[in-house]
């Protein structure tokens, strides 16, 4: 009912009332005037051979005496038609070389990008005509080289707005899940970006039409004895010292059409909007000074040594993740917690393999469920490896309802039928206490509220059996008792399925409740990993303790924070990344980066001197190391 509210809105807007009257004048024109006037726009009359207007030919007659306006109004079909069709052939062709970098080997992806770049280079009518000649002289051959010349541009179109949507967390989801490349363009890709390519195809046929008649004005284009407005514009310029109004009628039908075209296109993108966001991840960083190496429990269902997530910069590459050593056992909830621009959630995309290229991970080891993550197929990560991403709204294809998504899980990987995957989907939602999980899973993601997408998007990962659950900031976008209801609902999951946690956060207090282990991250590094609940050695952490705010805060006291700011990713210095903001820093800090070593069971520190702060707040000296 909205929509069709916001479409009549439109409708009655100055532009959006022209464009419908002009386009339902076109389109009535092209359906009914070859039936009503055919006949009379072919017939021969000797007697009137070139006259002007007249009452009973209002613009005149050509040379063999057929009626003017007959015959622009009978072309309305051949013009339109030719131009919708050549649209076509644009639109669909564009799309494919828009996509197909992202099926092909990534050296002939590029190959055909640069010859896109380059085809995009040139003006269309020139490239048009270039193709017309290759075609050859006549309808077919026009629709063809009209066609071709509009994909260059569409297929960029595809391209960038391909790119806007690959980023987000719904594909990511997917492509965790094993879907496809061919799959996740076509049920996740493509639907999401059709909007602005209907827009631009609207508008693209105004262009195409006027593209057809040019053609046909020059004599490449239609070929007697057929004709369409192109046509007439050559026929009537050759008289139009005798009958100037004999080119009126087919160049006024042009812009009239080309105009409704147009019109239609803008009201279309007032209506629909085009809805696309460019994200970009990533940034520079410094490498790391040594290796961390630690000892990995013989249930480890993750085992993380030394990885490194490096991106190419103008000056060479970077490491934004540098040399992070740690294992998750299995059924354990471990907290990854630091400021922004610490490398906690690119660890975890580093972890579900979901950095792509130009992005390089290595690592002197990365397994899990006791293989190399490299080799594990698309399968095992789809039903071992669950995530779940800050955002639930990004998180899910706006486009396909709730239910069908958590379904494709069990389709790609269970060999479930469509039905049977849509039960296990409902059964999941129903699990993790969606209300009328039935009747939700029928609904689309914008249905949903803030806490009701999180559970579901908790649900996809309990479609499979996980053995790791990675969490990136799943609480962040919700509300304080939204945010409880999940996390309550994470722990549930654990206990009933037995699975990891990686939550990622940058509120220690949550992760202080909800994990047994908590890694504090600082400029892409580990610089303390510690049980819940023992004292914090790491200067870093003690200051994100003291930033804590709860209901025992003194509001009397100003607020703690910490001075300063995280070094930038690409200008990391030497020694202690954290020494320039550290109250205790020391010469040795500034010139010699700390490993992460053992400071008590369970319990390892990358600092110069360590010092004790227990969680609850108390705290004492211990000394300088």
């Amino acid at each position: 009912m909205a929509r069709r509210g916001t479409w009549a809105a439109a409708v009655r807007t100055p532009v959006g009332a022209c464009s419908a009257v002009l386009l339902a004048l076109v389109v009535a024109l092209a359906a009914l005037a070859p039936l009503l006037w055919g006949d009379g726009a072919a017939a021969i009359d000797t007697d009137a051979i070139g006259q002007g207007p007249s009452g009973a030919h209002p613009f005149g007659t050509d040379s063999l005496g057929r009626d003017l306006l007959l015959r622009t109004l009978v072309a309305t079909r051949l013009s339109v038609g030719l131009a919708v069709l050549a649209t076509a052939i644009g639109a669909g062709t564009g799309v494919v070389l828009g996509t197909l970098p992202s099926v092909l080997p990534r050296r002939v992806g590029r190959l055909l990008t640069a010859v896109v770049d380059i085809a995009v280079a040139f003006p269309g009518l020139l490239l048009a005509l270039f193709l017309a000649v290759i075609f050859g002289v006549g309808t077919h051959g026009a629709v063809l080289a009209i066609g071709f010349a509009m994909a260059p541009a569409f297929a960029r179109l595809v391209q960038t707005l391909s790119a806007s949507v690959s980023g987000r967390d719904f594909v990511a989801a997917a492509r965790i899940a094993g879907v496809g490349r061919i799959r996740l363009l076509a049920r996740h890709v493509l639907p999401n970006i059709g909007e602005p390519l209907v827009v631009n195809a609207t508008i693209g046929a105004g262009s195409a039409l006027l593209a057809f008649a040019g053609l046909s004005f020059l004599g490449i284009g239609v070929q007697a004895p057929d004709y369409d407005w192109g046509r007439l514009l050559r026929e009537g310029l050759d008289g139009i010292y005798v009958n100037p109004a004999a080119a009126l009628a087919p160049a006024g039908a042009v812009v009239l059409a080309g105009l409704a075209f147009n019109l239609v296109g803008e009201t279309v993108a007032a209506v629909v909007g085009i809805r696309t966001r460019v994200t970009r991840r990533g940034a520079p960083s410094a490498p790391a000074a040594r290796p961390a190496l630690a000892e990995h429990p013989a249930d480890a269902v993750l085992v993380v040594e030394n990885l490194r997530v490096a991106f190419p910069g103008p000056s060479g590459w970077t490491v934004p993740v540098r040399g992070v050593t740690f294992s998750v056992r299995a059924g354990e909830a471990i907290g990854v917690v630091g400021e922004s621009g610490s490398g906690k959630s690119l660890t975890a995309l580093a972890v579900s393999r979901l950095v792509e290229a130009p992005g390089v991970v290595t690592a002197d080891r990365l397994e899990f469920a006791g293989k190399a993550l490299a080799d594990a197929s698309d399968r095992d990560l789809g039903t071992a490896l669950a995530m779940v991403f800050q955002d639930p709204m990004t998180s899910f294809n706006p486009a396909r309802r709730v239910g069908g998504q958590l379904a494709e899980v069990s389709e790609q990987h269970h060999g479930l039928s469509r039905r049977q995957a849509f039960a296990r989907a409902v059964d999941r939602l129903a699990a993790v206490r969606v209300p009328a999980a039935e009747r939700r899973a029928r609904q689309y993601p914008h249905e949903f509220s803030g806490g009701m997408r999180q559970r579901a998007m908790i649900g996809m990962g309990l479609m499979g059996r996980p053995k790791l659950i990675v969490a990136d900031e799943p609480t962040t976008a919700l509300d304080v008792t939204v945010q409880r209801q999940v996390l309550r609902l994470l722990a549930r999951t654990r206990e009933a399925e037995g699975a990891a946690i990686l939550l990622i956060s940058h509120d220690i207090a949550v992760v202080s409740q909800t994990c047994e282990r908590m890694l504090v991250m600082y400029a892409g590094r580990i610089v303390e990993d510690l049980p819940t609940g023992s004292p914090a050695r790491h200067p870093y952490t003690r200051a994100l303790l003291a930033t804590t705010v709860d209901l025992d805060t003194d509001r009397d006291q100003p607020l703690e924070v910490i001075p300063g700011r995280p070094p930038e990713p690409g200008q990391v210095p030497a020694g202690c990344a954290f020494a320039a903001r550290c109250p205790l820093a020391s010469e040795r800090c500034r010139t010699e980066d700390p490993v992460l070593e053992p400071a008590g069971e369970g319990h390892r520190v990358a600092c110069w001197h360590p010092q004790v702060t227990v969680l609850s707040g108390q705290s004492h000296e211990e000394g300088a190391a």
